[in-house]
C-alpha cells in the first residue's frame, strides 16, 4: 500500500436518509432512518478490531505532543486545529511560524510526535538553516509533517510545490468526496461511502503527481454546475495526499482544504496517529448513555402515547443490535404521573408495564430545583416521595444514579443536595452540562465531590421545547447536518464517554430523538471504526475516572461570574463576599504580623477564624478544599451594612508552595491581589525547625537541624517530611513562577520580610497604596516594643497589643556547618530569584538576598 499509484478509482456508494425534504408538520414524523452504506451491507456488527494499529518502535523516541505552526495567533484554521486537539485531549504547543524553531529534543527523545503547518507555504519557504534543522529532526526521530494548502487570492493552475514533484490547482469548488480504502492512514476513519453533495468552500486545492511515493487519501469531483463536462466522465481529483517519504525520508500528509469539511477532521486525527507511530492514537471505544429526563413530566399534548412507547422499545432493540448493552435511561418525577390526556395516561401505564425494558433514575418528586431547599430534611422528604412512588410501581431504586432538575445543585454544588442524595438514594454518580461552564462543550469535565462522581453531559441539540421537526433550530436540514458529520456525530467521535440529555417530549410527537440517535449511530458505523457500547451510569463513572484520573479533584469557580450558574446557586449564599487579597506566606517569614497589621486598617476585613487553624482557613492547599465552596464562603459573611465591595482578605502561609494552589485560587479568585513575604530561605528553614521543636515535635527534638536538612532518602519518612518542610518553601523563584503562570505579575506584591520586621510602617504604607486603599496612618498605630523586640499595635499611650509568646522567640544561632550547607543548597534558587525580580522590575533586590549570594564557601 505504501507505494500505491494515484490511479485509484473512488467508490461512489450513496449514503441516503429516506425522509421528505419539506419541513414536517406536527402530525407527521421522520420515518425510520434508511442509511444505505456499502460497509454495512450484510453486516450485523462492526467494531474497532478492524482498524489498523499504527504503533511502531519509533514511537518510543518521541513524546505524544503536537507542534503547530500558525501564521498568527488569530487565524481561523489555527484555532480550529487547536480546538480539535483540545476536544481530544491531545497535548500541543503553538508557535507562530517565523525566523526560529523551538527546542525540538529533550536529551535523546523528540519533544514532538507530529509537526503541523497551518500554511504549507510556511514550511516550503523556510530559510535553509531552519528547514535543514527541522527536516533532520523529522528524519532522526521518524516524525511526520501535516500541511494545509492555504487559500489565496491568486489561483494556481499546475503550480509545482517547491522542492517536490507535486503540482497543485487551487481555488476550486468540489463535490462528492470519497476515501481510499487501501490507505494505511485510515484507523478511526472508515472508507464507508461517498459523501455526496457540494464540499464546503470555494478554495479547494487538488494535487497531481507522477511518482509512486505519493498516494491519495481522499478524492473528490469538480462541481459540474461550475465546470460543465458535457457528460464526459471526469477523473477523481486528489484532495488529501500522503507522501510516503521515498524522496527524502520524511512522511507527510497534505490537505487541499482546512477543517470545515467534517471528513477532514477525522482524517486529521488519523494523520496524527499514523505519523506519530500510534503515540497520538485515539482509543476507539465509545460508551453511549441516553438519558430521557422528565418521564411523566410535560404539558398535555406533548407526552408519550402507547404507540410512542412501542416505538421507543422497537428503536431501543434496533440500537441494541448496533450498540451492545444499550437501554434508554428514564428519569422520573412521580408527582406528574397520569397528568396527561386519557391516551397519554395510557402511555404512562404502558411505560410501567414495560418497566424492565429500561434503566431508571430519580429526579425530584415534584421536579423542583434542589437549590431552592435549604433544609436537608425537607429535601429528603421530597426524595422519599419519589422513592415510595418507585417502589409502588416496581421501578428499580438501586441504580446509584440521579440527575437534578435544571442541573440545580450539582454545580455550583449545593451541599444539602449531596447529603440528601446519599441518605435517600445512595447516589454514587450524577451528570451535568455545567462544569466548569456550559460552553464551550469541548471543555466540559468531570469531578468527584463527597464521593459522588459528577460526569459531563453532552449536547445533542434536542431540548424540552424541541418536540417537532419544525421546532429544531434550522429545521430538518440542520438536524441532518448535525447527524451526518456535524456536531452530534463529532461529539461522539471526540468523547470516549457520552451522556446525552434528552426529554420525554423528544420521544412523542415527531419522535425526533428516535430518528436522531438511530441515524447518527448508523452514520458512525458507516464512516468510523469506533466500537460503540453502553453500560449503566455507575460503570460509566468508574471508567471515566480511570481514563481521566487527573479530573477527580474539583476546581471551584465563582458562581456569580456565570449568569447560568448564578441562577442555580442558592440565594442565601449571596450574602457573602470573596477575598480580594490572598496572603500567600510562606511560613515563618512574618505572615502573622502582616495579617495583624492589615487587619488594623478600617476599610479591610479578614475572614472569620477557623477553629482548627486560627486566623488561617487553609482552603486551597489541603483537605478543606474538598469540603466545598459553601464551607469556604461561610468564613466571609457580609454584615447587614456591608456592600459587595467590602475589601476582604485571607492569609494562609501554606498557600505559597502548594502545587495545586495557584490553579485553584485563580479559578475562584482570578482578580485577587497576591501578597508574599520573603526572607533569607536559610533563615526561614532554621526558624521553621525551631518553631516546631518548640511545639514538641518528636523528630525536631531527636534530630539536630543539620541532621534534618541533610536527611537522605533512606531515612525515616517523618524525618524526610520535616526536611522537605524546612527546605522546599525556600525555593522562592520556583513557587513564584507557578503563581505567575496563573496570575499576571501586576497582581503580585512581594514584601521584604526583614523590612516588614524592622520598618513595618513604611512597608504597610506602600502596600495600601498598591491596593488603592484609603490612607491609614500606620505611624500612629504601630510602635516598637522593647520587651518583645518587634513592632506591636498601639492600644494607648503606655500600652501595646503584641503577638503571642510564640512570636519573636530568640533561638540559638545556626551552626556554621548548616549555614554553609544551606548557602550552597539555595545558591541556584537565589540566583533564579534575582533574575525573576529583575524581570518583574517592581521591587528592589533585598539586602538579605545580596548577602546570601555574596557569601563564599
Amino acid at each position: 500500500m505504501g507505494g500505491a499509484q494515484a490511479n485509484h478509482s473512488p467508490l461512489y456508494i450513496r449514503v441516503r436518509f429516506s425522509a421528505p425534504e419539506r419541513l414536517m408538520h406536527r402530525d407527521s414524523r421522520p420515518p425510520a432512518p434508511q442509511i444505505h452504506c456499502r460497509m454495512l451491507s450484510g453486516k450485523t456488527a462492526i467494531d474497532g478490531g478492524l482498524a489498523p494499529d499504527h504503533r511502531s518502535e519509533a514511537r518510543l523516541r518521541i513524546d505524544p505532543k503536537v507542534l503547530v505552526f500558525v501564521e498568527t495567533t488569530y487565524t481561523q484554521l489555527g484555532k480550529s486545529i487547536t480546538e480539535l486537539l483540545v476536544h481530544n485531549r491531545i497535548k500541543y504547543k503553538v508557535e507562530v511560524a517565523g525566523k526560529s524553531l523551538p527546542v525540538l529534543t529533550n536529551q535523546d527523545k523528540g519533544r514532538y510526535g507530529v509537526i503541523v503547518f497551518e500554511n504549507l507555504d510556511k514550511y516550503l519557504n523556510m530559510d535553509n538553516w531552519n528547514r535543514q534543522l527541522l527536516d533532520k529532526y523529522c528524519r532522526d526521530y521518524s516524525v511526520g509533517i501535516i500541511g494545509f494548502v492555504s487559500p489565496s487570492e491568486e489561483t494556481l493552475v499546475g503550480a509545482q510545490l517547491r522542492g517536490f514533484p507535486l503540482y497543485v490547482h487551487t481555488n476550486l469548488r468540489l463535490r462528492d468526496a470519497s476515501l481510499n480504502p487501501g490507505s494505511p492512514v485510515l484507523r478511526l476513519t472508515r472508507a464507508g461511502d461517498t459523501a455526496w453533495g457540494p464540499l464546503p468552500g470555494n478554495d479547494w486545492a487538488i494535487f497531481q503527481h507522477n511518482h509512486s511515493g505519493y498516494e491519495p487519501l481522499e478524492w473528490a469531483q469538480k462541481n459540474v454546475m461550475d465546470y460543465p463536462t458535457d457528460g464526459v466522465a471526469q477523473p477523481p481529483l486528489a484532495t488529501v495526499l500522503q507522501d510516503h517519504g521515498q524522496l527524502d525520508g520524511i512522511q507527510r500528509i497534505l490537505f487541499g482544504s482546512g477543517l470545515k469539511f467534517w471528513l477532514h477532521r477525522l482524517l486529521f486525527l488519523d494523520s496524527l496517529s499514523y505519523l506519530s507511530h500510534g503515540q497520538l492514537s485515539l482509543n476507539l471505544e465509545r460508551r453511549i448513555l441516553i438519558d430521557i429526563d422528565d418521564i411523566f413530566v410535560g404539558e398535555k399534548g406533548t407526552r408519550l402515547k402507547p404507540d410512542d412507547v412501542h416505538a421507543l422499545i422497537a428503536t431501543q432493540n434496533r440500537i441494541g443490535e448496533m450498540v451492545p448493552g444499550f437501554r434508554f435511561n428514564l428519569g422520573f418525577s412521580g408527582k406528574y404521573f397520569h397528568h396527561g390526556t386519557h391516551e397519554e395516561n395510557l402511555g404512562d401505564d404502558m411505560l410501567l408495564r414495560n418497566v424492565g425494558q429500561f434503566n431508571w433514575f430519580s429526579h425530584m418528586w415534584n421536579h423542583q430545583q434542589p437549590h431552592l431547599y435549604d433544609n436537608v430534611t425537607q429535601l429528603m422528604n421530597d426524595m422519599m416521595l419519589n422513592k415510595d412512588f418507585a417502589k409502588e410501581h416496581g421501578i428499580p431504586t438501586d441504580s446509584g444514579y440521579s440527575v437534578s432538575p435544571h442541573h440545580s445543585g450539582v454545580y455550583p454544588a449545593h451541599e444539602v443536595l449531596y447529603t440528601a442524595w446519599k441518605k435517600v438514594w445512595n447516589i454514587k454518580v450524577t451528570s451535568t452540562e455545567e462544569y466548569p461552564h456550559l460552553r464551550p462543550a469541548r471543555l466540559r469535565r468531570g469531578f468527584i465531590h463527597r464521593n459522588i462522581m459528577v460526569l459531563p453531559r453532552q449536547t445533542c441539540g434536542l431540548f424540552t421545547h424541541t418536540i417537532c421537526i419544525d421546532s429544531y433550530p434550522g429545521g430538518r436540514d440542520k438536524l441532518d447536518e448535525s447527524i451526518r458529520g456535524g456536531e452530534l456525530f463529532q461529539t461522539i467521535v471526540y468523547n470516549p464517554i457520552n451522556i446525552f440529555m434528552t426529554h420525554m417530549s423528544n420521544y412523542g410527537n415527531d419522535r425526533l430523538a428516535l430518528y436522531t440517535f438511530e441515524s447518527v449511530i448508523k452514520f458512525l458505523r458507516c464512516w468510523t471504526n469506533l466500537n460503540l457500547t453502553s453500560v449503566p451510569p455507575l460503570k460509566l463513572g468508574e471508567l471515566y475516572f480511570r481514563l481521566h484520573p487527573e479530573e477527580r479533584d474539583p476546581i471551584w469557580g465563582n458562581p456569580a461570574d456565570d449568569p447560568r450558574h448564578a441562577k442555580i446557586w442558592a440565594g442565601n449564599k449571596r450574602r457573602t463576599t470573596l477575598p480580594k487579597l490572598l496572603g500567600l506566606g510562606p511560613q515563618k517569614t512574618g505572615s502573622t504580623a502582616f495579617y495583624t497589621f492589615l487587619s488594623m486598617h478600617p476599610a479591610v476585613a479578614s475572614n472569620l477564624p477557623n477553629s482548627d487553624t486560627f486566623e488561617e482557613i487553609q482552603f486551597f492547599n489541603g483537605n478543606n478544599y474538598y469540603r466545598g465552596l459553601d464551607w469556604y464562603l461561610n468564613f466571609f459573611p457580609l454584615q447587614p451594612n456591608d456592600t459587595d465591595d467590602k475589601f476582604m482578605f485571607e492569609k494562609s502561609a501554606t498557600y505559597f508552595d502548594g502545587e495545586l494552589v495557584p490553579r485553584r485560587a485563580h479559578a475562584l479568585l482570578p482578580k485577587a491581589q497576591l501578597v508574599t513575604i520573603l526572607i533569607s530561605p536559610a533563615k526561614r528553614a532554621y526558624s521553621w525547625y525551631q518553631h516546631i521543636k518548640a511545639h514538641g515535635d518528636p523528630i525536631a527534638n531527636n534530630y539536630s537541624f543539620y541532621q534534618v536538612i541533610t536527611a537522605s532518602e533512606g531515612e525515616p519518612k517523618a524525618l524526610r517530611d520535616l526536611r522537605n518542610r524546612c527546605l522546599n518553601p525556600g525555593k522562592y523563584a520556583q513557587h513564584l513562577e507557578r503563581w505567575l503562570a496563573c496570575y499576571p505579575q501586576q497582581q503580585l506584591y512581594i514584601i521584604d520580610g526583614e523590612q516588614l520586621k524592622s520598618n513595618p510602617v513604611t512597608v504597610m504604607m506602600d502596600l495600601q497604596r498598591f491596593l488603592k486603599l484609603p490612607l491609614f496612618d500606620y505611624s500612629q498605630h504601630l510602635r516598637f516594643d522593647n520587651k518583645k523586640g518587634f513592632y506591636c499595635q498601639v492600644v494607648s499611650e503606655n500600652r501595646n497589643k503584641c503577638l503571642g509568646k510564640s512570636k519573636g522567640r530568640q533561638y540559638p544561632p545556626m551552626d556554621d556547618r548548616s549555614a554553609k550547607m544551606l548557602q550552597k543548597y539555595y545558591r541556584i534558587h537565589n540566583q533564579a530569584l534575582v533574575k525573576l525580580l529583575k524581570k518583574l522590575g517592581s521591587r528592589p533586590i533585598p539586602q538579605w538576598l545580596k548577602e546570601d549570594l555574596s557569601v563564599t564557601s
